[in-house]
């Protein structure tokens, strides 16, 4: 089971994050309370083991801007979390390697999200952001041969009961591991990538059995 831990401000959340088996931390560079800038992720990147997926979030963001941070910050990989078409999400898929492409619950474009150029999308609450839960069983709209992220308003108590019921290859926090807006509660951390971990479908393999190689770059 991937897992993400997103809304990262601060070098003490993404190492502890790291040190606690999170596969990925993700940084929002869209306007959020979590807001951060590509300077300040730099500096939290090139301070963490290779293996982890470093993740910058855009909404609505021009591809030639999503490339310019995404280099300027160092992550490795972006996420697409607005109303980005097919063909600016492969202009950026074809500048940086790891691209996910996120879509609300309720997005028409679920059923052909295989068009987008990329094999991990994202699925979210309507209110993208918002922190709200919403009707897993919609993830069922994702064509099979994508990578499903599962998002929106997962936490601690219930990321067990939502991958039961939507099945997917990975899970993405935010909120629902924070103590405030922007900072991580660790008890909140541990238990929710504990708790993602039991709940897989099957048992989880470690670093070396991801499907990519995060540290070939």
């Amino acid at each position: 089971m991937f897992v993400k831990i997103c809304g990262i401000t601060n070098e003490d959340d993404a190492l502890f994050a790291v040190a606690m088996g999170a596969d990925a931390v993700g940084f929002i560079f869209a306007p959020s309370p979590r807001q951060v800038a590509p300077q300040q992720v730099y500096d939290i990147t090139r301070r963490l083991p290779p293996e982890v997926l470093t993740v910058g979030v855009f909404s609505d963001e021009i591809p030639a801007r999503v490339i310019e941070i995404a280099n300027k910050s160092g992550v490795k990989a972006v996420q697409l979390h607005g109303r980005e078409t097919p063909a600016q999400t492969a202009e950026v898929a074809a500048s940086v390697r790891y691209v996910i492409k996120a879509f609300p619950s309720t997005s028409p474009d679920l059923a052909v999200a295989d068009t987008y150029g990329t094999d991990m999308v994202l699925i979210d609450a309507p209110q993208p952001g918002s922190g709200k839960v919403f009707d897993w069983t919609l993830a069922a709209e994702v064509p099979d041969a994508l990578r499903l992220i599962l998002a929106g308003g997962l936490d601690p108590d219930n990321v067990a009961d939502a991958i039961a019921v939507a099945e997917p290859w990975g899970v993405d926090v935010a909120s629902g591991v924070e103590a405030s807006p922007g900072r991580k509660d660790p008890t909140k951390v541990r238990r929710f990538i504990a708790n993602a971990r039991a709940a897989a479908p099957s048992p989880y393999l470690g670093d070396d059995e991801l499907p990519y190689d995060w540290a070939d770059e």
